[in-house]
């Protein structure tokens, strides 16, 4: 069992969802909404979903099929819908194409719309995956929903654009005490805010203050520090076995969360999800779309694995959780059946193929 190398990944984790909110079906079944999204999407998430057919687990999905190539308020919202019904969802990622002008991030708009603010990032080193650094076991924490993400900007004149950064500080106090209680209930020790508070002394200033204060004041028995995101970038990619829990602006973690995330073996590994008061969506943590391998079979669907087990966990099903995270790393460190970009050559099938074998071993 692996159980003890990967306890961060495997307690339950903040969230502002009360279990009230959960929604159950009759005879204890739940409705999650899944968005397979584009590129590898629904490669990954068809592995989700076959895993838990074969283990009979109570989950009904309401899939809605919704591409990045669609109007953003239009594509939208039918996931919004789904996801208020269900308050629960499994999410691939949005493509957004940056040649289409005027053409904004379904990912970003959806959780403005759901107010989803914490992104959860889990960056740890993985058994069986050869890097070129070990000891890493870092939580990247991000704010959703303001930020360089605003999605406020326009043409003031001809080629001058304007594009407002806003950091709020009731947006920085919610994240910071969502860092803060993550620490707490998993054994961190330490929470860093990232910032440039040196340049954006208003904007970037306000939430190293914030952060610096809520830890001062409610989290004594937690370290707080902070670093500017330049040398958090430096230090993320030659000494990361430093940091415990970093908590960020949105920019700011979208960057620091892709360094983890090669470190570690790249965005095939790495779990993740999103949180707001209401609703939880998970997807994974480094947010590639993989339109390079789209339909090729050899997409590594450990990440979204992994985030479906954070899924059952927010569920409250976890010894399921458990069982489904240990035989994944079982499968992985074994190294018979693991995929091309660590090292192996089965196909995704396979490697699902894999998993369902150890879970039925």
């Amino acid at each position: 069992m692996l159980r003890t190398a990967f306890n961060a990944q495997r307690r339950t984790f903040a969230t502002q969802a009360a279990e009230s909110l959960l929604p159950k079906k009759y005879g204890g079944r739940y409705t999650v909404t899944l968005i397979p999204g584009d590129g590898i999407g629904k490669e990954i998430t068809d592995s989700v979903v076959e895993i838990f057919q074969s283990q009979r687990l109570p989950i009904d999905w309401e899939t809605v099929n919704v591409t990045g190539g669609e109007d953003s308020k239009e594509g939208v919202k039918e996931a919004v819908e789904s996801l208020k019904r269900n308050k629960v969802g499994l999410k691939g990622i949005w493509h957004t194409d940056v040649s289409r002008s005027g053409q904004g991030s379904l990912n970003v708009a959806f959780r403005k719309e759901l107010d989803i603010y914490a992104s959860l990032a889990l960056i740890k080193n993985i058994p069986g995956v050869k890097t070129k650094l070990e000891g890493i076991d870092l939580v990247l924490i991000r704010e959703n929903t303001e930020g360089e993400y605003s999605g406020l900007e326009h043409e003031s004149v001809p080629g001058v654009v304007e594009s407002l950064k806003i950091i709020t500080q009731y947006k920085s106090e919610r994240i910071a005490k969502f860092a803060f209680d993550f620490a707490k209930k998993n054994g961190r020790k330490q929470v860093t805010a990232v910032h440039k508070a040196n340049i954006m002394k208003l904007a970037d200033g306000l939430f190293r203050k914030t952060i610096q204060t809520i830890g001062a004041e409610q989290y004594p028995e937690i370290v707080t520090k902070d670093i500017i995101v330049d040398n958090a970038s430096m230090q993320a990619a030659s000494n990361p076995q430093q940091f415990d829990v970093l908590v960020t602006p949105n920019l700011y973690g979208a960057i620091l969360s892709n360094i983890g995330t090669a470190l570690v073996g790249g965005p095939g590994l790495v779990p993740g999800a999103n949180y707001g008061r209401e609703f939880a969506v998970f997807e994974p943590g480094s947010r590639h779309v993989g339109l390079d391998i789209q339909g090729q079979g050899v997409a590594n669907p450990t990440a979204m694995i992994l985030s479906s087990a954070l899924l059952l966990r927010h569920l409250g099903l976890n010894a399921e959780a458990d069982k489904l995270s240990d035989a994944v790393y079982k499968v992985i460190k074994d190294g018979k059946t693991t995929t091309r970009d660590i090292g192996g050559s089965a196909s995704t099938k396979e490697f699902t193929q894999a998993i369902i074998a150890e879970l039925n071993a």
